[in-house]
């Protein structure tokens, strides 16, 4: 029979650390690795480039960044959910996107995925942490979700066929979005069924996304039924090339044949089955397949220069295998969105599992044969008519079913849509009693009209910017932490000169001042100002240095022996504080040193706290202060000595560049991340 239960995973693990408090205001820098130059697009087919063009993010609003994590990792335990029958045992981290971490087929014993022996956050995902390894679930702009770290709602619900079946499901906010995930096993099957839906409760059309990401050993063949396929690198091209073999003579059906890192997005005929699969040199490995609306198939390879190499040792243990990724997803490329209808929804099954197949024909040299005996063995294994009979019974007899035993619970943010917008949306429960404190001001808000303002000395709170909630702030009481939060929410509608309006509005009245501040120096940094940018960043770190301390009894020698202490509370302030002077800081020493004032930019650096100093980020910004003051032995001395910078985003080159600023001697492998052909 099959199971649903609670476990407990021990792995290695970096802690998540706290969310940057600052709002992003903008995309991410890294962002631009995932784009496509003017002159491509412009050859590109017409409905692929309107697919591309379609509804760009204009910043990571209302997601928070996550960038609190180390590079340290101690044992820790992770609250898991494990799907097991007879042939497969599947372990689920619901607090971490709903992370599919594991499939393995017990008759064989074999693991079907890249499971990472550690879990290791690093800037990939849209707005910061991620990791690899496994299964994950990725809606919301083109990237890695913005919920790569968080958690989900998670709950048995009954299966099709009678048995237990595991319900994630949570509210995307980027796109303000509902999803669910259904996952079951039936009864002596191979294979795990995965039911995706995502629903438009709003009037309004939105621009979707999805792509199912499998991360798999990079010693496998990716056999896929395409003979051409869309090449994306990190030079921003997007090209037609030929399957498998590429115009340099390279089979890349095997990643480790690629020298850079680089996605390939294959162009399936119409009709096709659509699949994909990664097999070892004895034809055995996994196979993914789905319904029709999923028609996207996709290989991501690191490639084997120095970078992606890197990247590898980067995201796991160094010595460990490699791994691939192979992806499946709503349109051709990952670069474009779809539109979803108001009241539309877009669903479909997916299917994974184990697949053996004569390796003489799989891995010879005979493209179409290998792919005819990749396919014929699946067809055996699981028919596509079988794929598309589940499809239907899961979409009429269990997608609405309501959960029953509640395992793991998300945020309280799609409660608070539900409440507001007062959604009906069957099968997937947002209750008032998720509802947290991030959430109660705007319930506050939705209430009485009005925003209560953050307690005193504390931050502003995390924003919301859907329309329903702008209209809402701008009826209310406008007192400066409405203001900010109006300001916010009409940056990320595109009305910039208002959002500047209202906060400067709101710096008037304010008495702490920094979260405004910030907002400025953004704006005036957008809008080419960097000179007034660099200072308001300096004047949102000063005002927040100003603040910092607790304004009662922290400074007196005896306050921690008051009987109305609170250690617990103590520390969460400091923390919270120096969260907020590390993101302010940040931006000011860049600021600074990007308008040539390094002396400005020294002072504010030394104000940090030393703990902050010492982390790698800072360690990298001491040496461009370095070079700016003309010091090039020192800055080169900070390098010799070794750092590591925790939130280095995919893409970067930043410590090349500064690298090649100090000598033209080849950059060490510790700092090598440049992904583009050199």
């Amino acid at each position: 029979m099959t199971t649903v239960r609670r476990a407990v995973l021990t792995l290695p693990a970096a802690p998540l650390g706290p969310d940057n408090p600052l709002p992003a205001l903008r995309t991410p820098a890294g962002a631009g690795a995932h784009a496509v130059d003017a002159r491509t697009l412009a050859e590109l087919p017409r409905d692929m480039a309107r697919g591309i063009g379609r509804a760009p993010l204009r910043s990571l609003l209302p997601a928070p960044v996550r960038d609190g994590y180390g590079r340290e990792r101690t044992a820790a335990d992770l609250d898991t959910i494990v799907i097991e029958n007879d042939r497969l045992r599947v372990t689920v981290l619901p607090g971490l996107g709903g992370r599919v971490h594991s499939l393995l087929h017990k008759p064989t014993g074999r693991e079907l995925l890249y499971r990472n022996p550690v879990l290791q956050p690093a800037a990939f995902a849209l707005n910061g942490a991620w990791f690899s390894g496994g299964i994950e679930w990725n809606i919301g702009a083109t990237g890695h979700t913005t919920l790569s770290c968080s958690p989900l709602h998670a709950a048995t619900v009954r299966a099709p066929d009678g048995g237990p079946m595991l319900r994630l499901w949570e509210w995307e906010r980027l796109r303000d979005l509902p999803f669910q995930v259904d996952l079951w096993l039936p009864e002596g099957s191979d294979f795990l069924y995965v039911g995706v839906r995502i629903r438009n409760p709003h009037e309004r059309t939105v621009p979707a996304y999805w792509w199912s990401n499998i991360a798999v050993p990079e010693e496998r063949r990716v056999l896929v039924p395409a003979d051409a396929a869309w090449h994306h690198g990190y030079e921003r091209g997007l090209n037609r090339v030929p399957v498998p073999v590429t115009a340099a003579g390279a089979d890349l059906s095997y990643p480790l044949n690629g020298v850079h890192a680089a996605d390939f997005f294959y162009d399936l005929p119409e009709e096709q089955r659509r699949w994909i699969a990664a097999l070892d040199a004895d034809g055995s490995g996994l196979v993914q397949t789905s319904t029709d609306p999923l028609r996207g198939r996709k290989l991501f390879l690191w490639g084997t220069e120095r970078g992606g190499r890197r990247w590898q040792e980067w995201l796991t243990e160094p010595g460990t295998p490699g791994y691939a990724e192979i992806q499946a997803g709503l349109a051709r490329t990952q670069l474009e969105h779809l539109e979803l209808p108001g009241g539309a929804e877009f669903s479909w099954l997916e299917a994974y599992g184990p697949l053996a197949a004569d390796p003489a024909a799989a891995l010879g040299d005979d493209w179409a044969a290998a792919r005819t005996e990749v396919e014929g063995n699946l067809a055996a294994a699981l028919p596509r008519t079988a794929v598309d009979v589940a499809y239907t019974a899961w979409r009429e007899g269990a997608a609405d079913a309501e959960p029953e035993t509640v395992l793991a619970a998300g945020s309280g943010w799609g409660a608070l849509e539900v409440l507001r917008g007062g959604y009906a949306l069957p099968g997937t429960p947002f209750p008032e009693s998720t509802l947290g404190p991030d959430q109660e001001p705007w319930r506050e808000l939705l209430r009485t009209g009005v925003l209560p303002p953050p307690a005193k000395g504390a931050g502003p709170g995390a924003p919301l910017v859907a329309a329903p909630w702008r209209d809402m702030l701008e009826t209310a009481p406008a007192d400066p932490s409405t203001e900010y939060h109006l300001g916010i929410a009409q940056w990320h509608a595109g009305d910039r000169a208002q959002a500047v309006r209202s906060w400067e509005r709101g710096l008037h009245r304010a008495e702490v001042r920094w979260p405004l501040l910030y907002c400025l120096a953004v704006a005036d940094r957008e809008d080419g100002h960097p000179e007034r940018a660099a200072e308001r960043f300096a004047e949102a770190f000063a005002d927040h240095a100003d603040h910092a301390d607790r304004p009662d009894y922290a400074d007196r020698p005896d306050y921690a022996d008051r009987p109305d202490y609170d250690d617990h509370a103590d520390h969460a302030d400091r923390d919270a504080g120096e969260a907020v002077a590390a993101a302010l800081g940040r931006e000011g020493v860049a600021a600074l040193l990007a308008t040539g004032r390094a002396g400005p930019a020294r002072e504010l650096w030394a104000r940090l706290p030393a703990e902050v100093r010492g982390r790698g980020a800072f360690r990298l910004l001491e040496i461009r202060i370095l070079l700016a003051e003309g010091r090039p032995g020192e800055a080169r001395a900070v390098f010799d000595e070794g750092f590591e910078v925790a939130d280095l985003r995919e893409g970067a080159e930043i410590l090349g560049e500064v690298w090649v600023e100090l000598t033209d001697e080849l950059l060490p492998d510790a700092y090598e991340f440049r992904m583009r052909p050199s």
